[in-house]
Order: structure tokens, then sequence, then C-alpha cells
């Protein structure tokens, strides 16, 4: 485990901090630490925007939902909705998987990797195959096979998709990705963020990147005032886009590759490190 901060220069003036949650800002308990906690006040305090992007959905958002100041907004889903926490999670923007696509890619995968099973991600709620691992903390979730849960009754009746989860036993987490992205990446974003052979299957051009920098633009923002952290493959092409990224002492091996620094681990608070010395440049660049 790295546990060296990288020595890089920050940005002078940064305008925005995006970050990921579970192995990133979230300790492995789930929490948020109190250094942490007090450094996103800071960098809000110092006009420095705080922006979540996860690939949890807005209903476990729970966990960092107190800690979302002015804005309210967060990137879910890995960049397939835009939610407002200040009003309970509701979806502001909504960059589905269309149905069309999330069967053509169930088929494609079904041939390629015997044996994966699938759940499926709805703007409404999770759903899941007789053979996908439970979600425990969703338990009124409908349990049926992809296509039937991809189903509806006409084109646009049904809920967006928010993305398509695949799950295999038996091949490992980069070889089911690799598999993955070989077989129908030309079709849709494929990534994963679990330490299992889970993936997690997106619209085409749909990542925590690509919404990161809508939401950018919205505000003004270039990528040059981003500064990123993150931890697993989801993560990449969001630390690939920011002017200064940051790979967590605990980040898969692709990570430290993609990002432009390093800190330390997640369970060492390594986003408040980090951040800590953003507001305190922001402050004395200000006399």
């Amino acid at each position: 485990m790295t546990t060296d901060i990288d020595p890089r220069p920050l940005p002078a003036v940064p305008r925005l901090i995006a970050t990921d949650l579970d192995g990133t800002l979230l300790r492995d308990d789930k929490s948020v630490s109190e250094r942490t906690i007090a450094a996103l006040a800071a960098a809000e305090e110092a006009g420095i925007e705080v922006f979540f992007v996860t690939g949890r959905p807005a209903r476990w958002m729970d966990v960092v939902s107190d800690h979302v100041h002015g804005h309210g907004l967060a990137i879910c889903g890995n960049g397939a909705a835009v939610v407002d926490l200040h009003s309970g999670g509701r979806l502001v923007r909504v960059r589905d998987l269309p149905r069309p696509t999330a069967l053509d890619v169930v088929r494609t995968l079904r041939e390629a990797a015997p044996g994966t099973s699938f759940a499926v991600e709805l703007a409404t709620g999770i759903h899941y195959e007789p053979a996908y691992p439970p979600f425990h903390l969703d338990p009124g979730a409908t349990v049926a096979s992809a296509e039937k849960l991809l189903h509806e009754t006409g084109p646009g009746q049904g809920a967006p998709v928010l993305k398509l989860l695949a799950h295999h036993t038996d091949l490992t987490p980069d070889g089911f990705l690799a598999l993955a992205r070989a077989a129908a990446g030309d079709r849709a974003s494929i990534t994963r963020s679990s330490p299992t052979a889970l993936l997690e299957i997106s619209g085409h051009g749909v990542s925590k990147a690509s919404t990161l920098a809508l939401c950018c633009a919205e505000r003004g923002i270039s990528s040059d005032e981003v500064v990123a952290f993150g931890d697993m493959p989801n993560d990449v092409e969001m630390l690939t886009w920011a002017g200064t990224s940051y790979a967590m002492g605990n980040a898969h091996p692709d990570v430290l590759a993609a990002a432009s620094g390093r800190t330390v681990a997640n369970n060492e608070d390594g986003v408040a490190v980090i951040v800590e010395e953003l507001v305190a440049r922001r402050m004395a660049s200000r006399g």
C-alpha cells in the first residue's frame, strides 16, 4: 500500500473537487471521518464546489447526504444520473442505457461468458435475476430474468435504465472486464468498482467523466480547475479528464497509472489531506 503523498503541484486556483465515495472519501466502514467532514466544509466555505461522483444509486447516498453543501448535487450510477440530495435524491438529469441496447448486451455476455447473471438498475429501483447475489439493502426488488426485467409494453413506457450489472462467479474481476469490453464495448460503457467480478454497464459514452464535464460546463468550469479523487477502474476516465487527480493509496493499478498524483489510503483520510492543502493555498492567495 502506498503511504507517501505524491509531491506534484496542486492547481493554483481550483474551483471544483470531484470525489468518488467507496474506497476514496469513505472509510472501509462506510463512515466519513470528522477530519474529512471539516475539510469538505472548509472547501465550500473557500468557494470550491464539491461534487460526489459515485457508482452508487441515489437511494444509497445517505452516507454523505448531510455533507453536501451549496448546490446539493451529486453524480450517481457512474454518470447515469445527477441527483439533488437536498430534495431527497430527486433525479435532475438522466443519461440512460436504451433497453434494446441493454438486451443486446445481455445476449452478448450470456454467449461470451456463460454463467453471467444480471441485475437491472432502473430510475425507480433495482431488480435482479435469481442467480444474482441479492441486494439486502433493497428487499423489495423484483426477481426475474433480465429479459423480463427489461421488457416494456411499448417504446419509452418503462422507467429509464440507469445501468446493467453483470456478475460472474468464476472469472477474475479484470478478466471479466476485459472480456466484456471486447464483446460489447462498442455498444455500451463497461467498467467495474467492486473487488468481485461485478461489471457496471452504462449507455455508450456515459461515465463519471462525461457527466462531470457536463456539470462543469454548465458552471463555466474547465477541466484544469478540477481536482479529482478515485480508487477503482470506474474512476479512470474522471481522473484522466481532471486537470489534477489523485489515486488513493489503496487504488487499483490502473488508477495509479491514470492519476497525476497520489495520496494516502481512504482509511488515512487521503482526500482530506489534499483538500486541506487546497484550502490553505486558496486562502493564502486571497491574502
